[in-house]
Parts: structure tokens; sequence; C-alpha cells
């Protein structure tokens, strides 16, 4: 879009679209990743490592 001159609000908007499909995504993956790898560490007792790791990446995931 920039290489053909497209209008700058034109590519802000598709950016915003782009941005909130890759939200999507990660938070589907996120979910995917607590419900599958989360509860089988919780239940082989490495839980506090797998909740830790989780909750780094919601802090990266939120900046």
């Amino acid at each position: 879009m920039i290489e053909n001159d497209r209008y700058c609000v034109d590519i802000l908007h598709q950016i915003s679209a782009i941005q909130s499909a890759m939200n999507k995504v990660s938070l589907a993956l996120l979910e995917d990743h607590t419900h599958h790898c989360v509860v089988k560490a919780i239940k082989g007792q490495d839980g506090e490592a797998a909740i830790q790791e989780l909750m780094s990446v919601m802090k990266t995931m939120t900046k």
C-alpha cells in the first residue's frame, strides 16, 4: 500500500485490522496453551513454573 502511494488513513485502517487479527490469534493460542500445557503441568506437579511462565507471557502481551 505504501509503495502504491495509498492514502495514509487507509494504511492505518489496514494496520489496525492486522493488529486486531493478531490479538485474536494470540488470545486463542494463549487459551489453548492454558487448557492443555498449563493444566498438564499442574497435574504433573510442575504447576508453579507453568503459572509463572503464563503470567510472564500475559504481562508481555498486555504492554
